[in-house]
């Protein structure tokens, strides 16, 4: 009988160890369960960025749980738009139709990345920049039928047409500030619970773009300072008060023309003209409508669209060091707190990223994405006196066409941010070119997303995979049975010991 007891007791023993094991077991599955095989809701927004040169068309998406009323955003995709910018539009159709072609080609691929029962919800908006915002001086009538076309064409796709309108240059500096910041975890990071928080300490860094027909200057001031180039920004719960201004005609493609319109100028009448800001062994010619069908350019007297003007480089930096500085007015500041042509600027500090020209101009100059200010400079002389056959083999991946341009560019952002912006020797170590940050475009686009996700409704962030009801009643079940197994447990320990 004694064995038997034992036996029995053994058995006992073993039954409720296991069911205890069993039931932790159990409340570590569910948990796991819960927490992994939950499906994330995502919200997605579009976004298209017509530039001066092209459009492209970016896709965006976000939690739908936001975090302090901002969605945290990422960038699923973005597709180049084929054919010239739309400021080209209602000129010759069929540069119009390539364009429509090259719209639906990226929409098409856009589209297939976002789930259907989502694209009636998907906001789709489209920011033009410099590009109209000059041809908006020059041809009201014509900016405003191609802004018609475009949003004709935008509501006939399956998403929620929410805008397409002109930018101003500060709303394109603004929201360029917010996308280097926000790529730069400036606002806010996820903490060791997984849960997203403002970094400690984190100091915000300026923005720098340069575009086609514009170049913006943004960065957080201290104090309340007011003006018409200080405006309030308010993200994931804390207020910046930023500086941004934007200088139009003073984007690459637009600062060459003037430029070329003063080389023009100096020959009196010839044809065949040296260029000192173009490299030894080119040779290319430019139509004058190129040059001058541009409100930043002044027509001559004796102004013929057709006539065809035949460049030669012949390299001289000094010469074409002055004529970059041609285009800026020094002397028109009242104050030091200036930077060219009468426009206030509080000094540059802290760290600053230029993107877009800035960074393709110092890749042409085979510099790295941070430079000495002194480094950078003879970097320009010794491009500038590169024969055009060893810059083509050097620099394969520059197509020709822009190729051409880095002698004048790397002196014109040279002189922008040394003598414009006021950066000195000290300050210039702190500017980075960056062309992308964690494999997401740096641009205004980004930023504009984020700001409009202030205002855009969300819905439930996720769906797991048992209600809550059915979860905290399994967990109920098996921690009450973890309680009682304990006690019978204990029970047993107590009379097996006495």
């Amino acid at each position: 009988m004694a064995s038997k007891r034992k036996v029995g007791s053994k058995c006992r023993t073993f039954w409720v160890a296991a069911l205890f094991l069993a039931s932790i077991s159990a409340i570590i599955t569910i948990a796991v369960i819960q927490d992994k095989w939950r499906v994330q809701k995502f919200e997605y927004g579009i976004v298209i960025d017509s530039g001066s040169s092209r459009s492209s068309i970016y896709l965006y998406k976000w939690p739908g749980e936001k975090q302090n009323e901002t969605g945290v955003v990422s960038e699923v995709k973005n597709c180049r738009v084929a054919g010239n910018g739309i400021s080209e539009m209602k000129k010759d159709p069929e540069k119009d139709k390539a364009s429509w072609k090259g719209f639906d080609a990226c929409m098409k691929n856009i589209t297939r990345e976002i789930p259907a029962e989502k694209h009636n919800n998907t906001p789709i908006f489209l920011g033009a920049t410099a590009g109209m915002r000059l041809l908006h001086e020059m041809d009201r009538n014509r900016s405003d039928e191609i802004l018609l076309s475009l949003k004709e064409y935008l509501m006939s796709l399956p998403f929620n047409f929410q805008n397409a309108s002109i930018l101003t240059g500060q709303e394109e500096g603004l929201y360029g500030w917010v996308t280097v910041n926000y790529l730069m975890g400036n606002f806010v990071e996820k903490n060791l619970w997984n849960a997203f928080v403002r970094p400690e300490g984190v100091q915000t860094v300026g923005s720098m773009d340069l575009g086609g027909a514009s170049t913006q200057l943004a960065f957080v001031v201290d104090g309340e300072m007011q003006g018409e180039d200080y405006l309030p920004v308010r993200l994931y719960g804390y207020d910046y008060n930023v500086y941004t201004h934007s200088y139009l005609c003073y984007g690459k493609n637009e600062a060459e023309k003037q430029i070329l319109d003063r080389i023009i100028k100096a020959s009196k009448g010839a044809t065949n003209i040296q260029n000192p800001c173009y490299p030894e062994g080119y040779t290319g010619a430019i139509n004058a409508s190129a040059i001058y069908d541009s409100p930043c350019t002044k027509k001559p007297d004796n102004y013929d669209p057709n006539m065809t003007f035949f460049f030669t480089g012949v390299p001289d930096t000094e010469k074409c060091r002055e004529l970059v500085r041609t285009l800026f007015d020094f002397k028109k500041c009242p104050t030091e707190d200036c930077s060219f042509n009468g426009v206030q600027q509080p000094p540059v500090k802290g760290d600053f990223m230029a993107y877009a020209g800035f960074f393709f101009t110092s890749r042409a100059l085979l510099l790295n994405k941070s430079s000495e200010m002194e480094q950078f400079n003879s970097s320009c002389r010794d491009f500038c006196h590169t024969h055009w056959s060893v810059l083509k083999v050097t620099r394969p991946w520059i197509s020709e066409r822009y190729l051409k341009t880095y002698c004048y560019s790397a002196y014109y952002i040279f002189t922008l941010l040394a003598e414009g912006y006021k950066f000195d020797p000290d300050t210039w170590k702190h500017i980075s070119f960056e062309k992308e940050v964690k494999n997401t475009n740096v641009g205004w686009s980004l930023g504009y997303m984020l700001s409009m996700s202030n205002m855009i409704p969300s819905e439930a962030g996720e769906i797991l995979p048992m209600s809550s009801s059915l979860f905290t009643g399994l967990i109920f079940l098996f921690s009450a049975l973890i309680i009682i197994t304990l006690v019978f447990l204990c029970i047993m320990l107590v009379r097996t010991c006495y």
